[in-house]
């Protein structure tokens, strides 16, 4: 396979004065499974078309295994590329589809048919190979997609939002049908996506764009916990992070006060050190899951207590999404609760927020003043 490495890639389109991708910096390691997340229109499926060599670059270094491809055209880069739409001949059967490809490059005939009769095996398309596209299922055609690129077995895989046509149930299965066939063939892959189930369960990292920049990267748990700003913090996650308008104060002892609406609740110890001399504005943030109604199992030492109001309940079968308003705050919050919660709206409950898990942000610049209490 091979290693991709950015440096400084930007794309400014013609007759535009602003960037729609800025100064981008990753590497994508051999057989590494890489994630571009962010919203639609934020330029990751700009960078994925770059990498193809679909899209001039504008600005900064692009390297396969170390040799700059900038300017190779995209026949020559050894790259593959599945696209949403699939991007099927319809005239043709599934079998000459897969075989197109490797037509064009001058493959011997005998060579051809050992490949795709090895991916329609694979990918489970035997049955299928003398069907046309319009005979098959939406899962078919992505497969039958996805087969035309194994099969000229090439240095890079790119995903542009593969699934997003698909029906929900077939994307779940087929999500680990493109993980279980990654970890078989162990190819470098890039997927471009703006579903954070899909970068959450299959990539080894994940690369959060938005407007154009780069803004976190990282394994995706610890994106997850550990979110960089509080873009990251209210994009990922459903519901996403709690940020809520906080306060710091200091305390007695030199311990800190952190005032959150109309409650004052104490800092642990551990966070002495990090808001030393801090004081002022900043946004709490926790995520549904880090807060507990009373008598909920909870995780850490580090708890404090906050007195909400039940605004909502979401009664989801295997869990139970409570939203709150805060004392003093005109915010509401989420909870994620066990499905046998009981609550009901205007309730008066007092939560418990596992703070271990907090982060909190400048309220200026978005970006985190804390990471967990372990960090």
């Amino acid at each position: 396979m091979a290693v991709v490495k950015l440096e400084g890639i930007t794309k400014v389109y013609e007759g535009s004065k602003e960037s729609a991708v800025k100064d981008i910096n990753f590497q994508v390691d051999d057989g590494e499974f890489m994630v571009l997340l962010g919203p639609s229109g934020c330029g990751k499926s700009t960078i994925l078309r770059m990498i193809a060599g679909l899209e001039n670059i504008s600005g900064g270094r692009l390297s396969i295994d170390g040799k700059m491809i900038n300017d190779i055209p995209a026949k020559d880069r050894d790259i593959a590329m599945v696209f949403q739409s699939y991007a099927l001949y319809p005239h043709m059967k599934v079998r000459d589809n897969l075989a197109f490809g490797l037509r064009r490059r001058g493959i011997p005939k005998a060579q051809i048919k050992h490949r795709v009769n090895q991916v329609a095996e694979s990918l489970g398309l035997t049955p299928f190979l003398n069907r046309r596209p319009h005979a098959l299922s939406g899962g078919q055609r992505q497969r039958v997609a996805v087969g035309r690129a194994i099969v000229r077995d090439p240095k890079v895989f790119l995903f542009d939002e593969p699934l997003s046509n698909l029906d929900a149930s077939l994307r779940v299965s087929t999500r680990n049908e493109l993980v279980s066939l990654h970890d078989r063939l162990g190819a470098t892959t890039i997927y471009v996506t703006h579903d954070q189930v899909e970068a959450m369960t299959m990539g080894s990292r994940i690369c959060i764009i938005n407007e154009g920049q780069l803004v976190q990267i990282g394994p995706p748990m610890e994106v997850y916990r550990r979110p960089a700003n509080t873009f990251v913090a209210g994009f990922l996650g459903s519901p996403p992070m709690n940020l809520l308008p906080a306060n710091l104060e200091p305390g007695n002892a030199g311990r800190s006060l952190l005032g959150i609406g109309s409650q004052t609740i104490n800092a642990p110890p551990e966070w002495d050190n990090l808001l030393a001399g801090r004081s002022g504005e900043v946004i709490f943030g926790i995520r549904p899951e880090d807060l507990f109604l009373p008598g909920q199992a909870q995780s850490g030492n580090a708890v404090a207590e906050l007195n909400m109001e039940v605004s909502g309940v979401e009664a989801l079968g295997a869990e139970t999404v409570l939203i709150f308003k805060v004392a003093g705050l005109d915010q509401t919050i989420f909870v994620k609760a066990d499905r046998f919660a009981e609550a009901r709206r205007g309730d008066r409950i007092r939560v418990k927020a596992d703070l271990s898990a907090a982060r909190l942000f400048d309220p200026h610049s978005k970006q985190v003043i804390k990471g967990k209490i372990e960090d």
